[in-house]
């Protein structure tokens, strides 16, 4: 039986989840993953690392979202322009009003050396993109399950 994903904090406002990723088709399979997941929560979507501290920060054209909550979640492409995910890992944590965000790397690099990295800069977790849509769909609802219904995340009661 499918459930309906949408957990709320306690100002019964939805726990936004913000993906960082450059590639358009992966963020339309990301974004068509979440639905058939049937994960309602709000999803942004920013295209690079600078683009990715513009939205964190408040700063250019995400200036208007100053009173909208911040994300409960990232998930964090490695491979980025401008900033790439590590640079921006590094930066986040090493930021006081950043560090407690929940990071999931979701990349497709299967490397040793990028698991490793990624752990040490203080991800919370590295997943491989899936291959097929069907097997994304199901990482989906397993990481919908697990960092909402699980663990507790900070600020959400």
């Amino acid at each position: 039986m499918k459930r309906d994903f949408v957990f709320m904090d306690d100002q019964k406002k939805a726990i936004v989840i913000l993906v960082a990723d450059d590639d358009a088709d992966d963020r339309l399979l990301i974004k068509e993953a979440f639905e058939e997941a049937r994960l309602l929560n709000p999803i942004h979507f920013v295209e690079d690392g600078e683009e990715l501290f513009d939205y964190l920060k408040r700063r250019k054209k995400y200036t208007d979202m100053r009173d909208k909550p911040m994300p409960g979640l990232l998930l964090l492409d490695l491979n980025m322009p401008k900033k790439n995910g590590f640079e921006a890992l590094k930066e986040i944590k090493s930021d006081e009003s950043l560090r407690q965000l929940p990071i999931v790397v979701f990349t497709t690099s299967k490397i040793e050396e990028d698991i490793y990295r990624s752990y040490n800069l203080g991800v919370n977790s590295f997943i491989t993109k899936p291959v097929t849509f069907q097997s994304l769909v199901s990482v989906m609802e397993t990481l919908a399950h697990y960092w909402f219904e699980i663990v507790e995340l900070p600020g959400v009661k």
